[in-house]
């Protein structure tokens, strides 16, 4: 697990784990490939869920909900989606539904995070 140098964050992680530890696993895989496709990313809490920044311009965040995590993108409309994997109607915002592991790989998350910043 890549340690967070927010305290917060550490908190909310921990928080999560002694909550749901299926929605944990699914986070901390799913903060492994932001941090390993952009690894000067900065974390923080925000909302009730995790935001990723960089150079202070938040593209992502992960947010734990019962039934799935939702990894949403700040510019998600701006996202090639040719599997229609993306949700939401807003203006600018997307978002994946994440409700099991396996839906990281078929729902191709690495892919989207390297398009997304």
């Amino acid at each position: 697990m890549i340690k967070s140098k927010n305290e917060i964050v550490r908190i909310f992680l921990k928080d999560l784990h002694a909550v749901d530890s299926n929605m944990y696993d699914i986070i901390i895989e799913m903060r492994k490939i932001v941090f390993d496709t952009y690894p000067k990313i900065e974390e923080k809490m925000m909302y009730g869920g995790l935001i990723f920044s960089m150079d202070a311009e938040m593209f992502c965040g992960l947010f734990a909900y019962t039934n799935h995590v939702s990894l949403e993108f700040t510019n998600g409309y701006l996202l090639e989606d040719a599997d229609k994997h993306l949700e939401g109607k807003g203006k600018f915002r997307r978002h994946l539904k994440i409700r099991e592991k396996e839906d990281i790989k078929t729902k191709d998350v690495a892919g989207f995070v390297k398009k997304a910043l």
